[in-house]
């Protein structure tokens, strides 16, 4: 999907790919790679997507943060923040996005992602909150979705991660983000029936309005 807007007289375009399910190690690469080569005039992207079974932990990730070791892979990437969980079910939205261009710093858009799953998560009557110095967002506490950025040359890769329907029992041999004892939640277990796919489109629709376009288009591939 495309969605575009005119910025200082020319108009900016952000392209939404809906990816499936994807192993991290190749996807992680695919963003650096668009990250490195990207131009002036290249256009901003949001992958959605779902990987398989994998830890990762952040540039100033802890080891001592992964309490028992399993069968699930662990990746030391070069995102922000401590260490995550992701697998099928989890929703992920990375955010390939030129700061610059946008006119946002790096806290701007963190908040801006948040705030996106904030609203969505009001269209189901949930009340959702961000938590100082803690990215990410927290329904009574219980950590919903994850953020976090890499920024290179001015410019985001990597994103948000918000649990829909997935098995969170992994989340048991972790300190969840570097915190001991952090609750996690999702949707399907606060009562949410809609599918993923619902769930993407609701997602485009709130991330669109946050980074300010003003129209979606045709799809894209």
């Amino acid at each position: 999907m495309c969605s575009q807007r005119r910025f200082d007289g020319f108009v900016m375009q952000l392209t939404v790919r809906q990816l499936g399910l994807r192993d991290y190690l190749s996807t992680w690469e695919a963003m650096r790679h668009f990250t490195s080569y990207r131009g002036r005039g290249t256009v901003d992207e949001i992958w959605l997507l779902q990987h398989r079974p994998v830890y990762t932990l952040g540039l100033s990730g802890q080891t001592e943060h992964i309490l028992r070791a399993n069968d699930i892979p662990v990746v030391r990437c070069d995102r922000g923040g401590q260490v995550t969980f992701h697998a099928p079910g989890q929703l992920i939205a990375y955010a390939l996005l030129d700061l610059r261009r946008l006119g946002l710093g790096v806290t701007a858009i963190v908040n801006k992602l948040e705030q996106a799953i904030i609203e969505l998560l009001g269209e189901y009557s949930i009340a959702a909150t961000r938590t100082p110095h803690a990215p990410g967002v927290y329904i009574e506490g219980a950590k919903i979705a994850s953020v976090g950025l890499r920024v290179r040359r001015g410019c985001t890769y990597h994103g948000v991660a918000l649990n829909v329907d997935m098995d969170l029992k992994p989340f048991a041999d972790i300190n969840p983000c570097g915190y001991p004892d952090l609750k996690v939640t999702q949707l399907k277990d606060l009562g949410v029936r809609d599918d993923l796919t619902s769930i993407s489109h609701a997602l485009i629709q709130q991330l669109h309005r946050q980074l300010g376009y003003n129209s979606l288009t045709a799809s894209c591939s």
